[in-house]
This record gives C-alpha cells, sequence and structure tokens, in this order.
C-alpha cells in the first residue's frame, strides 16, 4: 500500500475547493462587454446562484430592471437578456482612477460631458457603450457597459 504524500494530500483536497468557485472574472474571459446579451440561463450557468438580486426603478415603468449582483459586477437584465453591467474595473479603468487616467485608457474616442465619459465600443451584434461616472474629486466612481439601443 503507497501512501500520498503531504503535497499531494495537499492538492486532493485544496484544488477542488479553488476550481469549485462559480463565475470568472470579466479578465479571464475575454472582453467584459461580451456579457451584454448573457440569457438568464446562461448568467447562472455562468457565475452561479447571484449573491443578491434587486429591483431598479427607471424613468419610466417599462425601464425597470432586475440586477442579479455577483463579485465580478451588478447584470442589469429586462426581460431575459443582460443589457448593462455595473463594474469596479474594465478596460484599464479602476474606480478610484483619477479623471486623466480613465481618458487616457479611453482614448480619443470618448466624450466628456462633465461628471461622466461615454465610449462606444465596436466589434459587437449591437451598439455597446462604455461610461465612467466621476465623483466631485474627479475620480471614477463607476464604471457600466451597456447596451445604447435600449
Amino acid at each position: 500500500m503507497r501512501l500520498i504524500s503531504g503535497a499531494a494530500l495537499f492538492l486532493v483536497l485544496l484544488v477542488p475547493q479553488v476550481w469549485a468557485q462559480t463565475g470568472t472574472p470579466a479578465s479571464q474571459t475575454g472582453d467584459p462587454a461580451s456579457f451584454i446579451g448573457l440569457t438568464l440561463e446562461e448568467l447562472i450557468g455562468r457565475f452561479g446562484v447571484p449573491q443578491a438580486v434587486y429591483a431598479v426603478r427607471g424613468l419610466e415603468e417599462w425601464q425597470d430592471d432586475v440586477v442579479f449582483v455577483y463579485s465580478q459586477g451588478d447584470f442589469y437584465v429586462f426581460k431575459d437578456r443582460v443589457w448593462q453591467i455595473g463594474l469596479k474595473s474594465a478596460y484599464r479603468i479602476r474606480a478610484g482612477d483619477p479623471k486623466s487616467a480613465a481618458f487616457l485608457a479611453l482614448g480619443e474616442g470618448a466624450s466628456d460631458k462633465g461628471d461622466y465619459a461615454l465610449c462606444a465600443l465596436s466589434g459587437w451584434s449591437w451598439p455597446v457603450t462604455m461610461r465612467c461616472n466621476f465623483d466631485e474629486a474627479g475620480k471614477v466612481s463607476d464604471i457600466f457597459i451597456f447596451r445604447s439601443d435600449f
């Protein structure tokens, strides 16, 4: 009978727990805009059960959304698909970065709207836009990627 070494036992016990985690950060799956258009089945299949779910009231009744909260971000669902994602980092921009750093990362295609910036993201089947909100100190407070034809 052969005994398992300490290192082998460590791998047998720890590795399944590491790989059992649900969801994968956008940085590991490619472009975070690829989450736009996911069905509910795909969203839950990719990230598992959300940490929380809440409703967001739009300006008009038809604009109400259900938000699925994951460690990767907040996924806004209209009808049966993700149309917007709220993130803490995307495209080399992080919450807390200065406005100048955000514009440097966004490039010339970004438009400065004062307390937020907009940048169209190309290469998708529908129009996708990134919005960076800035706080009073001129730092990135929120990052949203959304389907802009909604």
